[in-house]
């Protein structure tokens, strides 16, 4: 009994400990990555490349290269924060790879390849093993997109532009929603986003609103808007009001997200900060697009 309480305890402390550990904020700025403090402080280029998904622990950004001297190369890529070292993914079939995503143990990335004729949806350890294809793009060319992984890892969430599904690791089908049912008077592309709540519960879904207009003088296409989806009771509720146009939203905690505000004031979009329910928002880092957290607790 003894020494199972002690196990307990010390397992108590390692949990804490890892709780314990700052969260940050990795992010896209012009055509490199950046990482900087949860509140936007003390920002610092990492390396070049673009999507960064940065690792549960907080140590190591996945991301795709951007080399366009010649022909498009993208390669899933792994920068290591403390040392700035970046390491190629290998044994992938293709040079034209995108939106790598850690799982939420950190063993696998998720990510879209190329097949040559269209997109399929792969999966890889970091150290380059395990290379196996979850789903391929059907022959109608519908790839899958705003790929995200469940809480506990053993699932997908992901769109086709018509439908939203839940799919295991095996690319089979568990649940799906249609789209126009959930957002009438909206709709997702291709480059749209999904992110997962910490307790698993409600889809935080960026939509874009086709029956509304935009005050942005360069803005092509409808704007987006941030919304969040109870996956128990398949209620759609928005976030961001109109006239906002926000994207790329993640979560801070159960109750805060972060997200990219585009404004007719600025040339690039802002990383924000707001409450679920609430209409206040906070800027946290000017210049910045594509945020990804690490340490995201309930």
């Amino acid at each position: 009994m003894k020494i199972i309480a002690l196990g307990l305890l010390l397992s108590g402390s390692i949990a804490l400990s890892l709780a314990a550990e700052p969260q940050h904020i990795v992010f896209e700025r012009g055509s490199a990555i950046w990482i900087a403090n949860i509140d936007g402080t003390k920002a610092q280029k990492i390396t070049q490349g673009s999507g960064p998904s940065l690792s549960p622990d907080g140590t190591r950004i996945a991301f795709n290269t951007d080399n366009s001297d010649k022909d498009l190369v993208r390669e899933i890529a792994i920068a290591d924060i403390a040392t700035k070292k970046v390491t190629i993914v290998k044994e992938i079939p293709s040079k034209n790879c995108y939106h790598a995503l850690w799982s939420p143990d950190g063993k696998q990335i998720l990510f879209y390849l190329w097949n040559g004729n269209d997109w399929d949806l792969a999966m890889i350890a970091p150290d380059s093993s395990g290379l196996r294809t979850i789903r391929k793009a059907d022959s109608e060319h519908h790839s899958l997109w705003s790929t995200c992984w469940a809480v506990d890892g053993k699932s997908i969430f992901a769109q086709d532009l018509d439908y939203l599904y839940q799919l295991n690791l095996e690319g089979a089908e568990m649940k799906k929603w249609k789209l126009e049912t959930l957002f009438p008077a909206g709709g997702m592309n291709s480059g749209g986003t999904i992110a997962v709540s910490p307790d698993g519960k409600t889809l935080l879904v960026e939509v874009d609103m086709d029956e509304e207009v935009t005050n942005m003088p360069d803005w092509e296409g409808p704007p987006p808007s941030l919304w969040t989806f109870d996956l128990e009771s398949g209620k759609a509720t928005r976030l961001t009001e109109k006239g906002k146009l926000a994207a790329s939203g993640c979560w801070l905690d159960k109750t805060h997200i972060l997200f990219n505000l585009f404004s007719p004031k600025e040339k690039q979009p802002s990383l924000y900060e707001m409450e679920i329910g609430k209409k206040e928002m906070k800027r946290i880092i000017k210049d910045a697009a594509n945020p990804s957290v690490s340490g995201v607790v309930q």
